[in-house]
């Protein structure tokens, strides 16, 4: 959960960002536009995606892992399985 009400901000915009990016791609799909056009707008959608994800991969590696692990009990087991996982499903 992004806690720091700033960064949820800058998430929630660059998010926001990525989601007008998909509709005027839909809009060069319907229109028609040039395949090439419609490529280079998916990869920028998909570059900032990335951009996205890694920001808030980097947020639970710097809080919640750590609070996890601070709390102890079974909770930070939990959390690095998770991250495991993440690493996992990014690496795909």
């Amino acid at each position: 959960m992004v806690r720091d009400q700033a960064q949820r901000d800058s998430l929630v915009a660059r998010l926001s960002r990525i989601e007008g990016q998909l509709r005027g791609i839909g809009r060069m799909v319907r229109e028609p536009k040039p395949c090439i056009d419609i490529l280079q707008q998916l990869a920028a959608a998909e570059a900032a995606l990335a951009r996205a994800s890694h920001a808030v991969f980097k947020l639970h590696v710097e809080y919640c892992v750590p609070q996890a692990i601070a709390q102890g009990g079974g909770a930070h087991g939990k959390q690095l399985k998770e991250l495991v996982d993440i690493f996992d499903r990014r690496a795909r």
